[in-house]
Protein backbone atom coordinates (compact mmCIF):
# COMPACT_ATOMS: atom_id res chain seq x y z
CA UNK A 1 0.00 0.00 0.00
CA UNK A 2 1.19 3.50 -0.81
CA UNK A 3 -0.09 6.66 0.91
CA UNK A 4 0.42 10.10 -0.62
CA UNK A 5 -0.74 13.54 0.51
CA UNK A 6 -1.11 16.65 -1.66
CA UNK A 7 -0.91 19.59 0.72
CA UNK A 8 -2.11 22.14 -1.85
CA UNK A 9 -5.23 20.10 -2.71
CA UNK A 10 -5.56 18.79 0.88
CA UNK A 11 -6.13 15.33 -0.56
CA UNK A 12 -4.80 11.99 0.64
CA UNK A 13 -4.61 8.94 -1.59
CA UNK A 14 -4.29 5.36 -0.40
CA UNK A 15 -3.18 3.12 -3.25
CA UNK A 16 -3.89 -0.55 -2.58
CA UNK A 17 -2.77 -1.95 -5.91
CA UNK A 18 -1.84 -0.93 -9.43
CA UNK A 19 -4.20 -1.65 -12.27
CA UNK A 20 -6.13 -0.28 -15.19
CA UNK A 21 -8.41 2.50 -13.92
CA UNK A 22 -12.00 2.27 -15.18
CA UNK A 23 -14.08 4.53 -12.95
CA UNK A 24 -14.48 6.05 -9.54
CA UNK A 25 -17.35 6.08 -7.08
CA UNK A 26 -17.95 8.58 -4.32
CA UNK A 27 -19.11 6.47 -1.38
CA UNK A 28 -19.44 9.37 1.04
CA UNK A 29 -18.87 13.09 0.69
CA UNK A 30 -15.18 13.48 -0.12
CA UNK A 31 -14.41 9.73 -0.03
CA UNK A 32 -13.82 8.38 -3.53
CA UNK A 33 -13.00 4.81 -4.58
CA UNK A 34 -10.91 4.22 -7.70
CA UNK A 35 -12.15 1.05 -9.36
CA UNK A 36 -10.18 -0.84 -11.96
CA UNK A 37 -10.48 -3.70 -14.38
CA UNK A 38 -12.19 -6.70 -12.84
CA UNK A 39 -13.95 -4.32 -10.39
CA UNK A 40 -10.88 -4.27 -8.15
CA UNK A 41 -10.48 -1.38 -5.73
CA UNK A 42 -7.24 0.35 -6.70
CA UNK A 43 -7.33 3.07 -4.08
CA UNK A 44 -9.25 5.59 -2.01
CA UNK A 45 -9.02 9.36 -2.28
CA UNK A 46 -9.84 11.42 0.81
CA UNK A 47 -10.68 15.07 0.16
CA UNK A 48 -10.29 17.70 2.90
CA UNK A 49 -7.90 15.25 4.52
CA UNK A 50 -6.56 17.67 7.15
CA UNK A 51 -10.09 18.11 8.51
CA UNK A 52 -10.61 14.34 8.71
CA UNK A 53 -7.16 13.18 9.85
CA UNK A 54 -5.16 15.11 12.44
CA UNK A 55 -2.14 13.03 13.35
CA UNK A 56 0.21 14.66 15.85
CA UNK A 57 3.13 12.79 14.36
CA UNK A 58 3.09 12.04 10.64
CA UNK A 59 5.59 9.22 11.14
CA UNK A 60 2.69 7.22 12.55
CA UNK A 61 -0.74 7.33 10.96
CA UNK A 62 -3.53 5.04 12.09
CA UNK A 63 -7.12 5.66 11.05
CA UNK A 64 -10.29 3.86 10.05
CA UNK A 65 -12.85 4.97 7.50
CA UNK A 66 -16.30 3.50 7.94
CA UNK A 67 -17.63 2.71 4.49
CA UNK A 68 -21.03 1.20 4.02
CA UNK A 69 -20.96 -1.69 1.60
CA UNK A 70 -24.67 -1.38 0.95
CA UNK A 71 -23.94 0.93 -2.00
CA UNK A 72 -22.61 -1.90 -4.13
CA UNK A 73 -23.09 -5.63 -4.48
CA UNK A 74 -20.37 -8.09 -3.56
CA UNK A 75 -20.36 -9.28 -7.18
CA UNK A 76 -19.50 -5.77 -8.37
CA UNK A 77 -16.18 -5.23 -6.51
CA UNK A 78 -13.41 -7.70 -5.72
CA UNK A 79 -10.81 -7.19 -3.01
CA UNK A 80 -7.50 -8.91 -3.78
Amino acid sequence: MKITYDKQADAMYLQFQKGVFLRNKEVDEGIILDIGKGNKILGIEILDASKRIKPKNLNYLNFQIPISTSFISSKEIKFT
